[in-house]
């Protein structure tokens, strides 16, 4: 397991090469490894209600709905939830299905003055093979990581 500081740096790096605005991109694997070092990280799904429901979710993740099933409706209390429920100098990981929605959340979180806001890379399910499926090519339950129902 790579130390924190080497995983933030990556992350970081990342950011960086792709001219983001929030502090960096993690893989799955990468997030993991920091939420288990850093006991004040915390894991940020903005998946939809049903998505949890119907696909699973990471356990202590707190979650925060970026838009609402059906119809993917913007959440309009988006930022008011964020600041009620995470500390801004706090390491904060966006996580969605696939990576988009929780790259926009992160750049919500950085315009907001949370300068440890980092997406992470692939998400839960990952992205989708020929066939359409997904969780068979990357994502944080193709990597084995920790998720219930």
């Amino acid at each position: 397991m790579q130390l924190i500081t080497e995983l933030l740096n990556t992350a970081k790096q990342r950011s960086a090469n792709k001219n983001l605005p929030y502090a960096g991109e993690l893989s799955p694997q990468e997030a993991f490894d920091i939420l288990r070092q850093d006991g004040n990280a915390v894991l940020i799904d903005v998946r939809s209600q049903a998505e949890l429901d119907l696909v699973g979710r990471v356990p202590n993740a707190i979650h925060i709905e970026w838009a609402f099933y059906p119809g993917m409706i913007a959440n309009a209390d988006f930022t008011a939830q964020l600041q009620s429920l995470a500390i801004q100098d706090k390491t904060i990981i966006f996580m969605c299905r696939t990576g988009g929605r929780s790259h926009n959340a992160a750049v919500v979180a950085q315009q907001l003055g949370y300068n440890q806001a980092y997406n992470m890379l692939e998400g839960f399910e990952g992205e989708a093979n020929a066939a359409k499926q997904r969780t068979l090519i990357n994502g944080w339950k193709h990597a084995n990581l920790p998720w219930t129902n």
